[in-house]
């Protein structure tokens, strides 16, 4: 016998509420989904509907089970997996699309309300910004809403359902807050979870070739945030050294593999004051660790110190991470170097931007010595027309020798380049360093916001018995850079040749408020673990919070919590008190020892005992005005008063 497959307009007043519940849930998913994925889900809602406003049957099994094979296949050719957080969304989805096809009972809709809130919960996988709990919230709250809008009377107004979903959601929120505060956290998480990075992750790279930092310039987005136990260094001395680049293949510098050498931080000799600083950092992909020059001790685990003083993690940074680090800005890197070490950073391309060593092998014969030198290319692309420019034109097969005697215009890296190329073309060896230089201080939470925008390159060169020294060829064209930070020229109007534009004031005070509250969203919701919650069992008078302490006290408190929620709920819920009147007319119907028939009146009842219980008729008809009095007139205590005296005269 068929299976029917015929609807009958019945789901009309629960199925829009389930496909809303279904759309609020995928909201944060559409940005990261193929759009085809979001274009089956809206297709199958409006057929699904069309179907039940048509009393039409629904697919059949056969084709329903063809389109979820199609899905498959399309969702494993987009990923080339299944497993992650992006390929799961998508199945997630198309599951929801598929199962609102054969939707015909409202058990059938409760399994999608499962699906929409598996849908939420999957979307903090991906991040958890400082919007997500309100949308948590507020999607639950609807969740919530449609699943009484199903079970309930349709007939209920919508604000009953939503007063009492809120109801529902305030009682679980104090045991949800007490689990979170102390439950035991751990340092790792319990399962690893392959995050969707089909989008790509803004920030720098392993290879520079001229135009990739000037593009990064143009990029709002935070790179890391730091905030210092002290004074704050000044701008000047802001170089957040992320990753060196010794390789020049004649256009680009490439960096080698992060190497981890033992004792690397023993080939650096600090001097002065240290700053000491905790740094939120953003998810890169990268196995780099920023650090202000030179990181001298730092917390990070699985983070060591490489051959050229950059931190550099062993596992890549795919999560928000934070660490506290110990630098110098007054430092000594390196003062002796093998001879086979120092060809690495004297490598230039044979044949490659002949005119730039020319230039260099002219300028250094003319200066006498290497210091000398420095100092004269630094004074030629400070007092020479030179330019500052964040859209630099094009460069041909030598950058170098078009930079320096064609265009003339460029940005940090074009610099750095030219300068590098210059010091080893007459056997001076040099490196680029990439990282962030300067950053915006946030007055309202009190940290440096360092964003893609403050990416930089800067050069350095090494001589025997001093070890590397900074030289930033940037900041003999454009000191203001340095001085002052991108974020500052910006507002100061210097920016405006460069090819930055300012937002307006107010908007960029907005913009500060609104990341000071992300950033104690990150240290106070996101950034607790076992040391922030450590440091709160203490404040509260825990010594030593263990995880047996913490668990007894979770018990405990979840307990405790229940019960007196179970208490509320009883008071909210408790029956109503009985009725004085009511009560003593039961009092005198025990008495008489004849039970009331069903829908017998009390008048009816009294003349059926009337000489047959004992009672003098009399009385029994006092009792019965004086009840009728009490019960159904205005009130009035003295006709209680009078129906007690009633009933106990009554025997």
């Amino acid at each position: 016998m068929a299976k029917a497959r015929g609807t009958d307009g019945s789901l009309l007043h629960s199925l829009p509420w389930t496909m809303a519940s279904l759309a609020i849930a995928l909201l944060p998913h559409v940005p990261y989904l193929p759009f085809w994925v979001t274009i089956a889900f809206i297709g199958c809602s409006v057929w699904r509907y069309s179907i039940e406003t048509r009393r039409a049957p629904v697919p059949s099994t056969w084709f329903r089970a063809f389109l979820a094979m199609l899905c498959f296949l399309g969702i494993l050719a987009t990923y080339d997996t299944i497993s992650g957080v992006g390929p799961g969304s998508a199945l997630l989805a198309t599951m929801a699309a598929l199962k609102i096809l054969e939707t015909r009972r409202l058990r059938d809709q409760f399994v999608l309300l499962f699906i929409a809130i598996f849908l939420v919960m999957s979307s903090l996988l991906r991040e958890q910004y400082l919007w997500s709990l309100p949308y948590l919230v507020a999607t639950l709250l609807f969740i919530m809403t449609a699943w009484l809008r199903m079970s309930g009377n349709p007939r209920q107004p919508v604000r009953t359902s939503f007063r009492t979903s809120g109801r529902m959601l305030a009682y679980a929120a104090p045991i949800a807050i007490a689990m979170w505060i102390l439950f035991p956290r751990i340092s790792t998480p319990f399962w690893s979870v392959p995050i969707d990075t089909s989008s790509g992750v803004t920030g720098l790279s392993d290879r520079m070739s001229p135009g990739d930092i000037s593009s990064l310039s143009l990029s709002n987005a935070v790179a890391f945030r730091a905030r210092f136990d002290g004074p704050v260094p000044a701008g000047r001395d802001l170089y957040w050294r992320a990753l060196v680049l010794p390789r020049f293949n004649g256009r680009s510098w490439a960096a080698w593999e992060p190497t981890f050498r033992a004792g690397a931080e023993e080939q650096v000799a600090v001097r002065g004051d240290a700053y000491r600083y905790q740094v939120t950092l953003e998810p890169t992909n990268q196995q780099w660790v920023p650090a202000l020059e030179v990181p001298y001790e730092w917390d990070l685990d699985h983070t060591s110190m490489g051959r050229m003083q950059t931190l550099n993690r062993v596992y890549p940074i795919d999560q928000r991470m934070r660490y506290t680090v110990e630098s110098f800005i007054d430092y000594r890197a390196e003062p002796y170097m093998a001879n086979g070490m120092r060809r690495w950073f004297l490598g230039v391309p044979e044949g490659s931007n002949p005119r730039t060593a020319e230039l260099a092998q002219a300028m250094h014969d003319e200066a006498g010595s290497d210091q000398e030198f420095i100092r004269a290319v630094l004074r030629k692309f400070h007092e020479e027309e030179f330019f500052y420019t964040l859209e630099p034109p094009q460069l041909g097969s030598d950058p170098v020798d078009g930079f320096l005697f064609d265009t003339r215009r460029g940005f940090c890296e074009h610099y750095a380049s030219a300068f590098s190329v210059m010091m080893r073309s007459v056997g001076i060896p040099s490196r680029i360093v990439i990282g962030y230089q300067g950053g915006e201080y946030n007055p309202r939470g009190e940290y440096l916001i360092v964003r893609q925008a403050d990416a930089h390159a800067w050069t350095e060169v090494w001589f025997e018995g001093i070890g590397w020294q900074r030289v930033d060829p940037t900041a003999a064209v454009a000191p203001e850079r340095i001085e002052m930070g991108i974020a500052e020229s910006m507002f100061d109007g210097i920016g405006e040749a460069w090819g930055l534009s300012a937002p307006a004031e107010w908007l960029h005070q907005a913009t500060l408020a609104w990341d000071a509250l992300n950033a104690r969203w990150n240290e106070w919701v996101l950034g607790y673990g076992p040391t922030t919650q450590e440091a709160l069992m203490n404040s509260l008078g825990m010594e030593e919070p263990s995880w047996r302490k913490l668990m007894l006290t979770l018990v405990a408190v979840v307990a405790g919590l229940t019960l007196l929620l179970s208490g509320i709920l009883m008071l909210r819920f408790r029956p109503p008190p009985k009725d004085r009147a009511t009560v003593l007319y039961r009092r005198f119907v025990k008495r008489t020892g004849v039970e009331p028939r069903r829908g017998e009146t009390p008048d009816a009842f009294a003349a059926r005992i009337a000489g047959g219980t004992g009672i003098a008729e009399a009385a029994i008809a006092k009792v019965t005005s004086a009840y009728l009095r009490a019960r159904y007139a205005e009130s009035d205590p003295a006709s209680l008063d009078e129906l007690e005296t009633a009933v106990r005269a009554a025997r």
